[in-house]
């Protein structure tokens, strides 16, 4: 096949979808595909354009047999939800010759669009008209829901264009694609036909992120003992995860000396939350840690950390989440039991009610007061992972149903 994929992350971003879609397309390369991704330079989750990157100027790579074309972006050094916007729009409105040069003279088999559906999509349908190919959409968060939900816009009847439009826009891809049965509801809530929703869940490569004991040395470096009990996030630092709930946390729990919490990324968030957590001792901030020591750093935690705000809870399901699964250590989750999280977590650690700090504190006392416990937690947390979110199962499936598609 010759697949196109437009999507504004892409490694050599490492956390978030941009992981998700680099490993998807490098995959279908190594299994014979022609693929070509129209992309971003790297930006996140710092929000800032990494070096060796322009913002300015149109550049070509390939990555693992992987033909990448990177498209210049504005990126916001503060991002609010009218930049947010504004930054979609300048990926999409530089990529559009791009996408257009690529479907019109390629003619490709299938197009997929992946983040931002909202504005991407509508060019690559018209588009797409004038080769006939197929147009798939994957959905990682539904990003009208969520904006709205969390904030950055308030209009009522902003929202319900918005929403019209999305709706009509989802129904004209052949198919389309989320990541969990209760963001598979939501697009048939949208509209569009069950003969064409596909699950396409997140993966993790279960060879390369395993349990493994003596993670001593790998915690010296950051001044933790095997005598610490280590409550670990990491990941994107935004709106959406709701990390304040740690740092209030960790003030309720600053006269236990065995108890700490590292907090491992960045984001739009990292300084409000550095500025909210100062004075305490039982938190750290640490740096993303290189691909090659992931599993080390997944191994250190005790108990992973996974809050989430309840008013985006079935929007998105968190990318992280296979990571932790797959490492073996119990999770413990902030969310609404009738949630797609709280489904997943509940036989892997404990699951309290989002926002409640005296709750999720208690059930942090409860696993640090059993190791038997988390043993428990642990050996069904890596179950899961093999069983349900191994990356070369998931992929087969994938691939089986572009095919069936084209």
């Amino acid at each position: 096949m010759k697949i196109l994929i437009q999507a504004i992350n892409y490694p050599p971003e490492s956390i978030g979808t941009g992981k998700y879609t680099g490993e998807m397309a490098e995959w279908l390369a190594a299994r014979g595909h022609e693929v070509t991704v129209i992309t971003a330079p790297p930006y996140y989750p710092q929000w800032k354009v990494w070096p060796k990157y322009s913002v300015h100027t149109y550049a070509r790579e390939k990555i693992r047999n992987v033909r990448v074309i990177r498209c210049p972006l504005w990126v916001p050094a503060k991002p609010s939800g009218l930049k947010r916007i504004m930054q979609l729009l300048s990926f999409v409105i530089s990529a559009a010759p791009v996408v257009f040069w690529k479907i019109v003279r390629q003619r490709p088999d299938m197009v997929i669009v992946i983040h931002p559906y909202l504005f991407a999509g509508l060019w690559v349908q018209l588009f797409s008209r004038l080769s006939k190919n197929k147009t798939w959409l994957h959905i990682q968060d539904y990003e009208i829901d969520a904006a709205f939900e969390l904030g950055f816009f308030k209009l009522t009847y902003l929202r319900w264009f918005a929403t019209q439009f999305e709706s009509r826009l989802l129904r004209s891809f052949d198919r389309a694609s989320t990541i969990s049965a209760r963001m598979m509801e939501r697009l048939k809530m949208k509209g569009v036909k069950p003969e064409n929703i596909v699950f396409f869940p997140n993966w993790v490569d279960t060879h390369t992120i395993f349990p493994i004991e003596g993670t001593r040395a790998f915690r010296i470096q950051f001044g933790l003992s095997t005598e610490h009990f280590v409550g670990l996030y990491s990941g994107n630092m935004g709106v959406k995860q709701g990390l304040d709930l740690i740092i209030n946390a960790a003030k309720q729990l600053k006269d236990n000396k065995r108890i700490v919490f590292v907090l491992c990324g960045d984001g739009a968030m990292l300084e409000n939350l550095i500025n909210e957590a100062k004075g305490l001792d039982n938190i750290k901030f640490i740096p993303l840690q290189p691909y090659k020591q992931l599993n080390e750093l997944l191994n250190m935690a005790d108990v992973h950390l996974l809050p989430q705000r309840e008013d985006v809870a079935d929007l998105v399901m968190p990318s992280k989440l296979s990571g932790m699964l797959a490492s073996g250590r119990p999770i413990l989750a902030t969310a609404s039991l009738s949630t797609q999280i709280a489904d997943t977590v509940k036989n892997a650690g404990l699951v309290v009610p989002p926002g409640d700090v005296g709750a999720f504190v208690e059930a942090l006392l409860v696993m640090e007061s059993s190791a038997e416990k988390r043993n428990e937690w642990g050996k069904r947390a890596r179950e899961i992972a093999v069983q349900e979110w191994d990356k070369e199962q998931i992929l087969l499936k994938f691939e089986q149903n572009l095919l069936d598609c084209i």
